[in-house]
């Protein structure tokens, strides 16, 4: 490709960071890039929780109008925050090594969830981390946190919270690794799809750029997404159902723990499941999602899933 490839990237400084990394692997491919920033309404709408003002797309929705445009040609996303279901004439194609997927917690004063005291007030918009922590510490206030990494942190600084939950990988890499006083294993707070992923978005129609990205992807960060993300696609998955679903690998084996928590009720039982079997295409990944889904629907999943 002899043109220069824009990318579209919200202007937070973690998103400005993934889009500079993503710059940096196509120039060492010899392409010529450049950044488009922009603001979305996702990053607008701070008093609200996402799943009340129409989902983590509102991150997305912004960026695929500057490729629709041709302003961009590309998007990054955290894959975490784009939906199971892309427009009609847009397309993932490539996903990036995953960085750590876990859940971190970060507090002045405390070094674990074990050590905060009797109704402690913690900070997370994540559904899925709200069931997964009230199953855990029943006794906790769990109160609405939103706005960008930076933002977090600073009113966290500011006496607001005992402790808030963040993602460890836009932590590590922001440089910030050291806020995190201590990381849920993957078995006690299980990860949303696509958490610690990258994803690259186009218009589908771009096949010269959809084969100078392809290089890019990594095939077991794709396998392992594509089966999480099915297992939210099968259940009619988004921000607003408490979610989680992980994949990792063990040999050419793909074992994936899911977990469902009820939105309206996150004292309810957490409702989870494993499943494992050997994965070499996409299809096999979508396959084992789907099972995923039908363990979760036979523990009674339709008691929690949103009434439609």
């Amino acid at each position: 490709m002899n043109e220069i490839i824009t990318i579209a990237t919200r202007e937070s400084r973690l998103a400005l960071w993934q889009a500079e990394h993503v710059k940096t692997l196509l120039e060492q491919l010899g392409l010529s890039v450049d950044l488009l920033g922009m603001t979305t309404r996702g990053d607008q709408i701070l008093d609200r929780t996402l799943s009340k003002v129409g989902g983590k797309g509102l991150f997305v929705k912004e960026l695929e109008t500057a490729l629709e445009e041709g302003r961009a040609h590309l998007a990054v996303h955290s894959l975490k925050d784009v939906p199971m279901e892309l427009p009609e004439g847009f397309e993932l194609v490539s996903i990036l090594e995953r960085e750590d997927p876990r859940d971190a917690l970060v507090s002045i004063h405390f070094t674990s969830l074990a050590e905060l005291p009797v109704g402690a007030l913690v900070g997370t918009s994540s559904l899925r981390r709200l069931a997964q922590l009230k199953a855990l510490r029943p006794d906790l206030r769990i109160e609405p946190l939103r706005g960008n990494l930076d933002t977090r942190l600073r009113k966290l600084d500011e006496g607001g919270y005992d402790a808030i939950v963040l993602a460890a990988a836009g932590l590590k890499r922001l440089g910030l690794g050291a806020r995190i006083r201590s990381c849920f294993s993957v078995t006690e707070m299980i990860p949303c799809a696509g958490q610690g992923a990258l994803g690259l978005e186009i218009r589908s129609s771009a096949l010269a750029l959809k084969a100078a990205l392809t290089p890019l992807t990594h095939q077991p960060t794709w396998l392992a997404t594509q089966a999480e993300r099915a297992v939210s696609r099968n259940l009619g998955g988004s921000c607003s159902m408490p979610l989680a679903a992980h994949a990792q690998w063990v040999g050419e084996q793909l074992h994936l723990a899911v977990a469902l928590g009820h939105a309206e009720a996150p004292e309810r039982p957490l409702l989870k499941a494993q499943v494992t079997a050997a994965v070499a295409s996409d299809a096999q990944a979508r396959a084992l999602g789907q099972q995923a889904a039908q363990a979760l629907r036979d523990l009674g999943a339709a008691d929690y899933l949103p009434q439609l």
